[in-house]
């Protein structure tokens, strides 16, 4: 019973304070950010798909599960946001599950991008072994590794607040940060140190791996023109994984900030709002554009597929 009272009382305060700072109108971009990306991702993830030739490569696969943990991502994050906009009272169940699977799927994301530069590393240091070492099947499972690995912390969390008793029926106002926070506060100290020492780790071995990458091939001439192909995609995907990693790193703060006393309501709800309604969506945004655009073999593959006729027609001329 204190635990619902608790949890209803932190819900309410959080509105008000939405409400004293008219902060419901971040979620315009929001929506406005999720619907665009919606758009491109599922075609980029159908053009994996549906070509042999992508879906034998690992980069693709992992490029396609990168988007694909970003729909679930942005489906789960813009359904809560609408059910907390209009004060729909959501089940705590729900709200547990949600912020379950959010979770994972953003933790999964994570994993997903650091496996691509790690990827990047081993096609360029061994490619005579790379395609016996990574072929496609042993593709598949590592990625459904990702995923377990990525659903393990958050369903485990899930699991133990249901062990509890006291926990309220119904929220007015599902929010992953007072899920953990509360969970964090009354059971297990240090939840946002897990987060934090994960995205550590995966951002430190991104790091080792361009390193070592440069190191590999300073000497092949393609970092020698300062607008070479090589320059412009590691800055693309620098400031791609920045975009993915900095919110991560964010919402390890709110976590901590979450149990500090002499930070006020305020605060954490601005810090919140604007990391979910915009940080944490703009790696997202940029992703689909960016591997459409980049990737050479998805962009021919797309315009094969919008214009079939045009396919047909240079073929039979040719």
């Amino acid at each position: 019973m204190a635990s619902a009272l608790i949890i209803s009382n932190l819900t309410q305060e959080w509105l008000e304070s939405l409400r004293q700072w008219h902060l419901e109108y971040f979620f315009i971009p929001t929506i406005v950010i999720t619907v665009a990306t919606l758009l491109a991702n599922p075609v980029l993830v159908s053009c994996i798909v549906l070509s042999r030739a992508l879906r034998q490569e690992t980069r693709y696969l992992l490029v396609a599960n990168t988007l694909t943990a970003d729909i679930l991502y942005l489906i789960l994050n813009m359904a809560t946001i609408i059910c907390n906009a209009v004060r729909v009272p959501i089940p705590w169940l729900v709200c547990e599950l949600v912020t379950a699977i959010t979770v994972t799927t953003y933790c999964c994301a994570i994993l997903t991008v650091t496996l691509m530069v790690v990827d990047t590393y081993a096609a360029v240091r061994w490619p005579l072994r790379y395609h016996d070492v990574l072929p496609p099947a042993r593709t598949h499972r590592i990625l459904v590794g990702v995923w377990v690995l990525a659903a393990l912390y958050p369903f485990t969390l899930l699991i133990m607040m249901e062990m509890e008793k006291g926990n309220p029926h119904e929220v007015a106002f599902c929010l992953a940060l007072i899920f953990l926070g509360f969970f964090q506060v009354n059971n297990l100290e240090g939840v946002h140190i897990y987060f934090f020492v994960a995205a550590l780790i995966c951002a430190l071995l991104i790091f080792v791996c361009y390193i070592q990458l440069y190191m590999v091939t300073r000497t092949h001439g393609i970092w020698q023109s300062r607008f070479s192909r090589a320059r412009v995609t590691l800055l693309a995907h620098g400031v791609l994984l920045l975009l993915y990693f900095a919110p991560g790193f964010v919402f390890t703060m709110e976590l901590f900030l979450f149990q500090e006393k002499a930070i006020s309501q305020d605060v954490r709800v601005w810090i919140s709002t604007v990391n979910m309604s915009v940080f944490m969506l703009l790696p997202r945004a940029f992703a689909p554009y960016l591997y459409g655009l980049r990737y050479r073999e998805i962009s021919k593959t797309l315009m094969q597929l919008l214009h079939p006729h045009q396919r047909l027609g240079q073929t039979t001329v040719s």
